[in-house]
């Protein structure tokens, strides 16, 4: 089931997306099936900690609408798809550019599909690992994602 906007489209709208677009956040690759994202955080100046790494809510907000929004790619208008809940393990001061990649497996969507099919609310979680140049670990983010069948999708 097709979603509203193509994989591109959505791409560039999220890269000129305020929230993104000021603190150098850039979808960098978002496939047409939204299975695979990879996001991007440039290392700005006005963007640094008082220790000249990046700001960790920079690192956190680049990963912010990124599983939500590729679920609704995937399953299409039928479903409810919001963030629950997040949190994050800094590992190691994140210097220059940093990058994070989303990845949505035939398995993860088939659970959520048969455990929302009767209209039962699903969350599933996502670790996301953000890494710099080097793909040394910078951080960890655990996202929780709320998923549902719109009312009116549900049976009985």
């Amino acid at each position: 089931m097709k979603w509203a906007f193509n994989s591109a489209v959505m791409r560039h709208l999220l890269n000129f997306w305020p929230p993104f677009f000021f603190p150098g956040i850039k979808v960098a690759e978002l496939r047409n099936d939204y299975r695979y994202c990879r996001v991007e955080l440039k290392g700005r100046s006005w963007t640094q900690n008082i220790n000249s790494t990046q700001f960790g809510g920079s690192i956190f907000a680049m990963t912010d609408p990124i599983y939500p929004l590729m679920l609704m790619g995937v399953l299409g208008k039928e479903y409810l798809v919001w963030d629950k809940q997040a949190d994050i393990n800094f590992i190691t001061p994140g210097k220059g550019k940093l990058t994070a990649e989303f990845w949505l497996s035939d398995d993860t969507v088939e659970c959520i599909r048969t455990a929302t099919q009767d209209g039962n609310k699903h969350f599933p979680q996502f670790i996301v690992h953000i890494k710099d140049n080097d793909n040394q670990l910078v951080a960890e983010v655990n996202r929780t994602v709320y998923v549902r069948k719109k009312a009116k999708y549900r049976a009985g």
